[in-house]
């Protein structure tokens, strides 16, 4: 009989864009795949792609009780009716609510994958700091079944957790992120004859450092220093911390910036750019974009905060500044953009380190290797 694997995400689209081929090879290896998810597009691709689907109702806010608790109800419900053999639990919210279920019911096996911490650990606020202790508590319950393997993207975050108190060093794996195709993301020569172009594509929010980038262009500008500076993303209406719709649509106008909004075909908008960059201090885990960018040979710069300083060798694929600092960014963008020769090397870096740490084959055997020791132990 096949052993049942479960997902629960919070996001269809991003099972799609970061547990996908897992799943693929988790089904080809002999396990009958369930993923719960809350509603959105991409459900039915996850239908199509032949993984049983099941609706749990995950709120954006967190900030109404009845609709955690509604959360929380389907989540147990959901547990009864499945009956997996192994659960997957992928971000913040999945992870604490659907191990606290499992806690509270059949004490399952459990993956539970730590894709950064968010901004709750790095609040100084007198009610930051409540709001940390409390889900450290939550961690702690969360995460103590009685077999379980924590997957974190960054030493830091492991760190954090461990300290607390929250996990053991036994049951903790380090995955450096969710991987990338690199047939997908293949290392291409920068385009020739055109500005060197600087992209970022993330969700517009306020700790991405949406509007670091927007400064640094308009300083670039001022300078006037020949770049393109693209953006990549749309507003998160849902989310208090995004650029807001207003925003949005008068840096439309700016002339030294390009808004190009939601766009899939990153791995294309990559091999057109010069420059990658993520000015963010959200708390991230890994991000995706930079695993993309140093696959597609480019050189990145990104924020010494956590997460993101794993993604990369500093002076070697790509260049470290300080969090929330826009001169800075707008001073490495400059140099990079002079030194064609620097930038270039560090494009070549890249791509050996994504070869080297984020092949997707890798990353996905790692996860099948934990499946396999939790069920084994069980």
């Amino acid at each position: 009989m096949k052993k049942k694997l479960l997902f629960i995400v919070n996001c269809p689209d991003f099972f799609l864009s970061h547990r996908a081929p897992l799943a693929e090879a988790a089904k080809l290896n002999g396990y009958s795949v369930h993923v719960a998810t809350g509603k959105g597009k991409g459900v039915e691709k996850i239908v199509r792609n032949g993984f049983t689907h099941h609706e749990v109702p995950f709120s954006r806010s967190g900030q109404n009780p009845v609709t955690e608790l509604k959360t929380l109800y389907h989540l147990f419900s959901l547990l009864r009716k499945v009956k997996p053999n192994l659960i997957h639990l992928v971000t913040i919210k999945p992870v604490l609510y659907g191990g606290l279920v499992n806690r509270l019911s059949n004490n399952i096996p459990l993956v539970a994958a730590v894709s950064g911490l968010g901004t709750v650990f790095t609040s100084s606020s007198v009610f930051g700091r409540l709001r940390r202790f409390l889900i450290k508590k939550l961690y702690s319950f969360a995460l103590g079944c009685r077999s379980v393997k924590v997957i974190f993207q960054n030493p830091d975050d492991k760190s954090a957790l461990l300290n607390s108190g929250v996990v053991s060093e036994e049951n903790t794996s380090m995955i450096r992120g969710s991987g990338v195709d690199l047939e997908e993301y293949g290392a291409l020569p920068e385009p020739e004859g055109k500005r060197v172009q600087v992209v970022m594509a993330a969700r517009l929010l306020v700790e991405k450092g949406v509007y670091e980038f927007y400064k640094a262009a308009e300083l670039l500008e001022s300078r006037d220093v020949s770049v393109e500076m693209k953006l990549i993303g749309t507003p998160d209406p849902g989310n208090p911390k995004s650029l807001s719709e207003l925003e949005f649509e008068s840096w439309k106008e700016k002339s030294f910036i390009e808004i190009l909004g939601f766009r899939s075909d990153i791995a294309e908008q990559y091999a057109n750019a010069n420059i990658v960059c993520l000015p963010s201090y959200y708390g991230e885990g890994l991000p995706k974009s930079l695993i993309e960018a140093a696959a597609c040979g480019r050189a990145i710069i990104t924020t010494d905060s956590p997460g993101c300083n794993y993604a990369i060798e500093n002076g070697i694929t790509g260049v470290l500044i300080p969090p929330k600092d826009y001169v800075a960014l707008a001073d490495v963008i400059e140099e990079l953009v002079k030194n064609t020769e620097k930038r270039q090397q560090m494009g070549k870096a890249g791509r050996a380190f994504a070869e080297k740490h984020f092949d997707i084959n890798v990353v996905v055997k790692h996860h099948l290797d934990i499946y396999q020791e939790l069920l084994n132990n069980d």
